[in-house]
């Protein structure tokens, strides 16, 4: 089990050459040859089949009658975990359709999995140890967590909904169907999802995700035109949001693809009655290790205190007010500068925090030390063991405080962009930054390299 690319960094192996995190042939180079290739065109038709297999199920909606989606889009404005969410679904949740919680309950399930698989030593033992039994029995474990948060996930939905007049006129049954077809329709993408992996090209949770997010790309340019034919947006705003959307795209590139590269000197043996080892290769660091990550975590717990204000208010009133004031505190979109200014810093706190904690869970300094020594190689200027161990700790603090603070601007722009451009707060636009821009632009370029390293392997083996 891994997280989809985009969720979270790597380092890569050691060894490699230049052009290992970006692209070496062209753009246009590449799809040209990957359409003219049979095997790779099938491929490719195989993963836009699956596409649209996904949008027909964006657009079928649970069969319960009585249900609006526009009580749905008013219970979602002031929710920023759900708007990433529907974004993420294709916009699914906005439709109450069948795949309304998309993906969301399996990278959950795949993040507390990582986490135990990490924190607990019998079960990092039996994954080390196991081989591909032990991948298999993780698999297991990871499905098994995704649908119990889908009924978990589905039902907290439901109640934070019920703010809707339609949904909280639905009785106990209809709320069960509803979960019910939520919870099928979820494992039905995650089922579609390995389908990809295995017969198309690509990590197949990965471009779900990245099809739910360009699915919702319509409805974002909806809102645009919208506004403009009301007089809320001027011309001139579109301007400044393609340049926003432009340079943000290309900060994301840069730092996805950027590595810090240590050098690794491999010590000489002999084999039999050869002489082997001696080379230098390098260890390659990604500056940005931890991913999306660290967005995912902060923006869930950001919009934690006004879910939970509208649970409470149902009960107390007041523990329901001082909830939606914290979460007024937390909330970068404010429309009031003080609130939006003291929410920002908050929110780029959580990004840090969050960046060394996921950092710190994936890259065990003291293994990759122990892994070099064993296999004779060191690091020139750097004794084995306990100094190297302690260089590399020093290195990736040092490249995370650069890798958050990518992740924090990154965060910060869809809500600094309508700002800048002069859109008024209450017209919500997520593409222009943050998460959904970051997944999109890390699963176009895995998937691209995936591709051309099978042209590659083509070229060599001819």
């Amino acid at each position: 089990m891994s997280l989809p690319a985009g969720f979270g960094g790597g380092g890569g192996n050691y060894g490699g050459s230049k052009g290992d995190k970006g692209l070496t042939l062209p753009l246009l180079e590449t799809i040209r040859l990957s359409w003219a290739d049979p095997e790779l065109r099938q491929r490719i038709v195989f993963v836009l089949a699956m596409f649209a297999v996904f949008c027909l199920g964006v657009h079928i909606p649970v069969p319960v009658p009585g249900l609006s989606s526009t009580d749905v889009m008013k219970s979602l404005e002031n929710l920023p975990a759900l708007q990433l969410l529907n974004s993420m679904s294709g916009g699914a949740l906005r439709r109450l359709s069948i795949f309304a919680l998309g993906l969301n309950p399996y990278i959950t399930a795949s993040i507390i999995m990582q986490i135990l698989y990490t924190a607990v030593p019998q079960w990092k033992k039996e994954l080390q140890e196991g081989g591909e039994y032990a991948r298999k029995q993780q698999n297991k474990k990871t499905r098994g967590l995704t649908i119990a948060l889908c009924v978990i996930q589905g039902w907290g939905l439901l109640q934070i909904m019920k703010q809707a007049p339609a949904i909280a006129a639905l009785s106990w049954q209809q709320n069960i169907v509803i979960v019910l077809f939520w919870t099928t329709g979820a494992m039905f993408v995650l089922w579609i999802g390995e389908q990809i992996s295995e017969k198309g090209i690509g990590n197949g949770v990965s471009l779900m995700i990245f099809a739910g997010i360009i699915l919702s790309l319509p409805n974002q340019a909806d809102i645009l035109m919208t506004n403009y034919h009301k007089g809320a947006i001027q011309w001139w705003s579109f301007g400044i949001l393609a340049v926003i959307f432009l340079v943000t795209t290309w900060i994301i590139v840069y730092f996805t693809t950027a590595q810090r590269r240590i050098p690794i000197q491999h010590m000489r043996r002999m084999v039999g009655t050869r002489m082997m080892g001696g080379q230098t290769s390098y260890l390659p660091l990604s500056v940005n290790m931890a991913g999306v990550m660290p967005i995912i975590f902060a923006v869930s717990l950001v919009g934690l205190p006004y879910q939970f204000s509208i649970m409470a208010k149902g009960r107390s009133t007041v523990l329901g007010n001082i909830l939606e004031t914290i979460a007024e505190y937390l909330n970068p979109s404010s429309p009031d500068p003080l609130k939006a200014i003291i929410g920002s810093i908050m929110y780029t706190v959580l990004i840090f925090f969050f960046t060394y904690f996921w950092t710190a869970i994936q890259y065990n300094v003291e293994d990759i030390s122990n892994n070099l020594k064993r296999g004779g190689s060191f690091i020139p200027g750097v004794r084995p063991g306990k100094q190297t161990k302690d260089f590399l700790d020093g290195v990736i603090s040092r490249i995370t405080i650069v890798g958050a603070g990518f992740i924090s601007v990154v965060a910060l722009v869809q809500w600094l962009a309508p700002k800048l451009s002069g859109i008024p707060s209450g017209v919500r636009i997520s593409i222009i930054g943050g998460t959904t821009l970051l997944i999109m632009v890390s699963v176009a370029l895995e998937t691209m390299r995936q591709i051309e390293a099978n042209l590659l392997m083509k070229q060599y083996g001819n």
